[in-house]
């Protein structure tokens, strides 16, 4: 008997007796259940990779779950490679469980080469979100150190006369300078950096970064483009299109998320009013917008066609309301209106779009969409959407211990 199918066993015997510890919100999925999915992935991972033998050398996490129902496997260069890391730190945060925390560390110290890779913008992703996390829960040097080399490898695709970092090397005969909304996720790595060592040059790369995607990226209803070319001469936008989204003019669903996450943690770390109004305005367009379901998880873009299959993105509502418990801090007029949509979102995601104990290899949370119009990772379980679940939650327990 696999060590995977005992995980199994133990998630089916233990969580139907299992409670809320004292601080869990009743939107959330229950401590045991985290902690038994969790454990259940780390396992089904290691299956997996020894099944495939010198094939699997290079993976060294999970990404998702693919449609014939095994695992998708991946290296350090993945820009998910941080997620699944990530997600046993917040889950040891969450429930308090020393196994999960030593998981973590086995999952987070593969990646420490990918401080060197500048060929990515992703460094937040992969770095921020594992070693980040770890860095928060164990406060260990070494932790500090990759970070820090990490953030000084990510400043090295800025820009200055663009005034942005460049987000892909990919497709150089269709873009010449791309900035993706994404992007906005990988700049809390260098407002960390600036804090850890005092140098502004961090902290100034990040904010200029922001600004000129706050000039470029939106449009006139605060919905995003997903991809802004910028010419390398005169540092002016060149065209802007989608690559994962309905269409060019469409607003793709995680593409806003990815704006209102960063705009909020962007005001967090500087103060700028800007970066607050425009998470305002990305918020009031996300949760106001009239295709929004009722159950406020979106499709996959706000604007593709009403089709018999029109998959929802799981991981879109979790950025969202991750993000809204944050903003709610920031802005005490809307306040109520963003923590009853981020907990709203929780709620539709228990009940409806939650992993039955023991099912889908592990992860959380299934129905997310990675990118439709590339038939890739269409309604699966993806990590990205657990990660930033799970960070939901943390935030949810301190916002509420806020209001005591």
């Amino acid at each position: 008997m696999s060590y995977r199918t005992v995980v199994s066993i133990v998630v089916i015997l233990l969580v139907p007796f299992s409670a809320c510890h004292s601080g869990a919100n009743l939107n959330s999925i229950s401590d045991n259940l985290i902690k038994n999915q969790l454990k259940l992935l780390a396992a089904n991972f290691k299956d997996a990779k020894s099944a495939g033998g010198a094939a699997s050398a290079d993976f060294v996490t999970v990404r998702s779950l693919k449609g014939d129902g095994t695992l998708n496997l991946i290296p350090t260069k993945d820009w998910c490679s941080g997620f699944f890391a990530g997600s046993l730190w917040l889950g040891s945060i969450l429930t308090g469980d020393k196994e999960l925390q030593q998981l973590a560390v086995a999952f987070t110290t593969p990646l420490e080469k990918e401080k060197f890779n500048g060929k990515t913008h992703d460094m937040g992703f992969k770095m921020f979100c594992s070693y980040g996390q770890g860095f928060r829960v164990t406060k260990d040097s070494i932790y500090r150190d990759i970070l820090l080399q990490s953030a000084k490898t990510l400043t090295k695709r800025f820009n200055e006369k663009v005034g942005a970092l460049r987000s892909w090397d990919h497709n150089a005969e269709k873009w010449q300078f791309p900035v993706i909304i994404d992007n906005m996720m990988n700049l809390e790595l260098l407002f960390w950096a600036s804090k850890q060592t005092g140098d502004q040059q961090f902290y100034n790369i990040a904010v200029k970064h922001a600004e000129t995607t706050l000039a470029n990226h939106f449009r006139a209803d605060n919905s995003s483009y997903h991809v802004v070319d910028y010419d390398t001469i005169t540092g002016k936008p060149i065209q802007k299109n989608t690559h994962q989204g309905f269409s060019d003019s469409s607003a793709w669903s995680r593409g806003q998320a990815w704006g209102l996450y960063g705009f909020t943690m962007c005001y967090r770390e500087t103060g700028i009013i800007s970066f607050l109004y425009q998470a305002e305005k990305i918020a009031d367009f996300v949760l106001n917008h009239p295709n929004l379901p009722t159950d406020k998880i979106p499709y996959w873009d706000f604007d593709a066609p009403a089709l018999p299959q029109r998959p929802r993105d799981v991981s879109a509502a979790t950025v969202t309301a991750s993000a809204l418990f944050e903003l709610a801090q920031f802005l005490p007029s809307k306040s109520d209106f963003y923590i009853h949509s981020a907990e709203a979102i929780l709620t539709s995601l228990k009940k409806d779009y939650a992993s039955a104990p023991g099912q889908n290899k592990g992860f959380l949370l299934g129905h997310s969409t990675g990118s439709f119009p590339h038939h890739s990772e269409v309604d699966v379980p993806i990590n990205y959407a657990d990660y930033y679940y799970l960070e939901a939650l943390v935030r949810q327990n301190k916002f509420n211990h806020l209001k005591k």
